[in-house]
C-alpha cells in the first residue's frame, strides 16, 4: 500500500474506488500531476470516473494537508504527495519538470534577523531553476 494511501486509512477518510485510484495514482517520489494528468491515469484504471470527482478528490487532499498544490511559473498548478517531508522544489525552465530536492541545512537560518522586518517566519519555499538533462541537450 502507497504511503498515502497508509496516511489516508489512518485518519479514518473514506476511501471509495474513485479516491482510492486518485491516491494511487499520485504514489511514488517525484510525483508532480497537474489535475488532467491525474484525471487521465484515474481513468485509465477506473473508466467511469469522472472529472470532478478527480478535482473534488484533490481539494479535499490538499486541505487535509495530505498532498501539497505546487504552482510554477504560471504553468497548471501540480500535486505533490510527498506533503510530510520537508523539501524544496527543483524546476526545469523549459519543459516545467520538476523534482523533490532536500538541501542541507535549516533554510529558515538563513535568513538574518535584519531582514525578517518583525515577521515571526514559519515556513520558508524555495524553487531551484534549471534545465533538465534532457532540455539541455536539445
Amino acid at each position: 500500500m502507497s504511503d498515502l494511501l497508509e496516511r489516508l486509512r489512518g485518519r479514518g477518510w473514506r476511501l471509495t474506488a474513485q479516491r482510492r485510484v486518485v491516491a494511487e495514482v499520485l504514489n511514488g517520489d517525484h510525483v508532480h500531476l497537474t489535475a488532467d494528468e491525474v484525471l487521465a491515469r484515474a481513468t485509465d484504471r477506473l473508466p467511469e470516473i469522472s472529472r470532478a470527482t478527480v478535482y473534488n478528490t484533490l481539494g479535499e487532499l490538499v486541505s487535509l494537508g495530505e498532498v501539497l498544490e505546487v504552482a510554477t511559473d504560471g504553468r497548471a498548478k501540480r500535486y505533490d504527495p510527498n506533503a510530510h517531508r520537508p523539501h524544496q522544489h527543483l524546476v526545469c525552465s523549459d519543459c516545467g519538470a520538476i523534482r523533490d530536492v532536500h538541501p542541507s541545512g535549516d533554510p529558515l537560518s538563513a535568513l538574518p534577523d535584519s531582514e525578517r522586518f518583525g515577521f515571526t517566519v514559519s515556513a520558508v519555499e524555495m524553487t531551484y531553476r534549471g534545465h533538465c538533462p534532457d532540455c539541455a541537450r536539445a
